[in-house]
């Protein structure tokens, strides 16, 4: 089933259903979505791709992916890294992925404003929250992963962070909805949050060369207001390829429309927007004829590399159009102004 939302279409620079469509002709019948056919699946790249489907309007074929979730979280409330049809084929249970459900879970709830789609998910998020804060230290940050023989691995990842940081603010939201109370999950939350802004000598330094690392804590909301924009303004020439798009990492002549398309949403989320309209602009036309997004391309020679149409990188392609052109109520979610309302909740800076 495809769900009419309202939208205004002659607004949208490109065609939408078309984009969505290579997500669905990607999904399994089981639910599963791998980042390309005959590719993996990771936790968080399919609720990215969830994501994508529920701004579409595609909302059966995005609750069977949320059953396919549900049914395949491990007891602790983690997943494993990646599954093959159904099978994990990395057994290593990451924070960042488990926690990220509740993102997923808030987002398609804004959109439909179902309740009892919110209430059967509700364990699945708890316990997801749950398993990624057990490996939060008293300095506040937490562990990226447990190995596949259940051993934390004392390495944090800012980027994983901050997509942390946006799933405890989430799963507080749908918490406080159901009337459910965490009083550990606040406390955990302003633990990271004053980490992500205060202490990067915690985070691992080699990936300061993702631009990930330089947007994530703008578009989790962690860093704000002034701080913002001087993140923004300090990285712009290392990361961004003017005319093109954002580079995956700092030193590779290659430019990601994912990384692009979560730029965008950092700077909608800021307040930005005409300068997230813009890198759209730069964007919007990197497309297979079936509507599909490029994952990449490379510079000076413009190179479309690989070529695989991924789920994920259209998936943030429909979330970044949604933030710029409303065609949801979940358009906004990562906008800092979104959260303001909420200050009970979330201690910002």
């Amino acid at each position: 089933m495809k769900l009419n939302i309202a939208r205004r279409s002659y607004d949208l620079p490109f065609e939408l259903d078309r984009t969505a469509k290579s997500i669905l002709n990607t999904q399994r019948k089981s639910g599963e979505i791998p980042w390309s056919r005959g590719n993996i699946t990771d936790p968080w790249d399919m609720v990215e791709s969830i994501m994508g489907l529920s701004v579409a309007g595609y909302l059966d074929q995005a609750r069977a992916g949320f059953s396919w979730l549900a049914e395949h979280q491990l007891g602790d409330g983690s997943w494993y890294s990646n599954y093959r049809d159904g099978k994990p084929t990395d057994r290593t249970r990451e924070t960042h992925m488990s926690a990220y459900i509740a993102v997923g879970v808030y987002h398609h709830f804004l959109v439909t404003g179902d309740m009892s789609f919110l209430h059967g998910m509700w364990d699945t998020v708890r316990s997801a929250i749950d398993f990624s804060l057990s490996l939060q230290t008293g300095e506040g940050v937490i562990y990226w992963a447990k190995s596949p023989e259940g051993h934390a691995d004392p390495v944090s990842l800012l980027t994983g962070a901050s997509s942390i940081f946006m799933s405890i603010k989430c799963a507080l939201r749908i918490a406080r909805i159901l009337g459910h109370r965490q009083p550990a999950w606040q406390p955990a939350l302003e633990k990271l949050g004053d980490a992500i802004r205060t202490k990067p000598h915690l985070f691992d330094p080699s990936k300061a060369r993702y631009s990930m690392d330089w947007f994530y804590p703008i578009l989790c909301g962690a860093v704000t207001g002034i701080d913002a924009r001087r993140r923004i303004a300090r990285y712009w020439e290392k990361f961004v390829v003017m005319g093109m798009g954002v580079k995956c990492v700092s030193d590779s002549p290659w430019v990601t429309f994912a990384e692009s398309s979560e730029l965008i949403l950092a700077l909608d989320a800021m307040g930005n927007t005409l300068l997230a309209r813009g890198i759209f602009g730069w964007i919007v036309d990197k497309r297979y004829e079936d509507g599909a997004y490029w994952c990449g391309e490379t510079y000076p020679d413009a190179v479309v590399w690989p070529e695989e149409k991924m789920t994920w990188t259209n998936a943030v392609v429909l979330m970044a159009a949604d933030a710029l052109y409303g065609i949801t109520a979940a358009g906004k979610l990562f906008t800092h102004e979104f959260w303001q309302p909420a200050r009970e909740l979330i201690r910002l800076k």
